[in-house]
């Protein structure tokens, strides 16, 4: 009897560890996605920021005022 309880016990066990490892892996995609997201972003605003310094600014005088 007590060896069926510990059978029981240690496919459980190992449902539980399949379970978890599908959970990881699935939150390790999703932070790829993620951090592919915050580059992309990070890349995006530094060309944003980029283009506003090379431009001139829209509320200055010019330096002869």
């Amino acid at each position: 009897m007590a060896e069926q309880a510990l059978e029981e016990k240690v496919a459980h066990l190992m449902r539980a560890v399949d379970d978890l490892s599908d959970v990881v892996a699935g939150q390790a995609k999703e932070i790829e996605r993620l951090s592919r997201l915050v580059q992309l972003l990070v890349e995006r605003e530094a060309e944003r920021e980029a283009m506003a310094m090379d431009g001139p600014a829209a509320n200055v005088r010019p330096p002869h005022w």
